[in-house]
């Protein structure tokens, strides 16, 4: 039974570029020698450099399976599995929009119910599909902060027409731009390939791993595929990384001028922000100097802060004092590891 490689750390320049990575035993040997100093970035620890600037790069290749549900990157080398991330794709936009402009039309006709409606979109793309591929992006600008990723390998499954079928046409046209968008986009952050589905079975099997097709947080579900599209240009061994770092997408509100259904004596109260001193939903916080938690929102005239669990989000503590907040940093996605 072969012994799972460790976790290689990613590594930072003096001025905050991406190094290539190194071994866990020589990030405690520059740390003991105060040669780097320790940070953390989303979760993942990594070390920063502190008189070193460059540093010899070796090819880190990006592979990206988007899905419907879910969406798995994985970071490799032709040694190394550095890095292996699953998301949830944004699935709820369409159904606010769709609120939003119900809450719009009957403020208009209460107020101004002769206006003309105005025209507020600027792109060709509708906010769910542009909000869809924009997470990607995220995620790999994310990752390009800590890895010197120079190429990328995306599955890309084309849609295919069928005469008379307007909806079914309809619907797989917004993928396509989508698709468009998001790999103009990639194509400038370095080298692009594009591998159809079957091409992913066919590298999969040759390199003899069984996909498990239940929607389950392992590697076998779906970051077996990423890394078999970014092993076909790094050639790799096996995959000495099974370990998935989940991002969750926060879902915010905005826009949301009050809620939905109005108090008694028909009164709307006001929604609130996402904002408040130097807090704001999404960041994560020590609290008392021991938990990890996020932050969900405010109180009533927020005078407290209402803490998440960073693993599955459910509340934990309904009124924190912000004085005993300790911020840590701020991300839109809830992040957490598992082995």
């Amino acid at each position: 039974m072969t012994r799972e490689a460790p976790v290689m750390v990613p590594v930072l320049s003096s001025s905050n570029a991406p190094l290539m990575p190194c071994h866990p035993a020589r990030a405690r040997e520059l740390l003991k020698k105060r040669k780097a100093t320790k940070k953390w970035f989303k979760g993942i620890f990594c070390i920063k450099l502190i008189m070193r600037k460059t540093g010899i790069k070796q090819p880190i290749i990006c592979g990206i399976d988007p899905g419907s549900k879910k969406e798995a990157f994985s970071v490799l080398s032709q040694k190394h599995t550095y890095l292996n991330v699953l998301s949830d794709a944004v699935t709820w936009v369409n159904k606010r929009i769709e609120t939003r402009r119900m809450m719009r039309l009957n403020r208009r006709g209460r107020k101004t119910p002769c206006r003309k409606p105005k025209i507020n979109r600027k792109t060709k793309l509708s906010p769910s599909t542009k909000s869809r591929w924009l997470v990607k992006l995220r995620i790999i600008k994310f990752l390009r902060r800590l890895y010197p990723i120079s190429g990328y390998v995306v599955e890309d499954n084309k849609a295919i027409t069928k005469p008379r079928q307007r909806l079914w046409n309809k619907h797989f046209s917004t993928i396509q731009t989508g698709k468009k968008f998001f790999f103009n986009e990639l194509s400038t952050l370095g080298t692009l390939i594009l591998r159809r589905g079957y091409e992913t079975k066919e590298l999969r099997e040759s390199l003899g791993l069984i996909k498990s097709h239940t929607q389950t947080e392992s590697f076998s579900s779906h970051n077996i595929d990423s890394w078999a599209l970014a092993n076909s240009v790094v050639e790799n061994n096996k995959p000495n990384n099974l370990t998935l770092f989940r991002m969750i997408p926060l879902e915010m509100h905005r826009r949301q001028l009050h809620r939905l259904q109005p108090s008694k004596g028909n009164v709307r109260l006001n929604y609130g922000g996402t904002c408040f001193l130097n807090l704001k939903k999404g960041c994560i916080v020590r609290y008392r100097g021991k938990r990890y938690l996020s932050v969900g929102g405010f109180t009533k005239n927020r005078q407290f802060v209402a803490l998440n669990d960073l693993q599955t989000g459910k509340r934990k503590i309904e009124c924190a004092l912000s004085e005993r907040c300790e911020l840590i940093y701020y991300s839109s996605f809830r992040t957490y590891q598992i082995k």
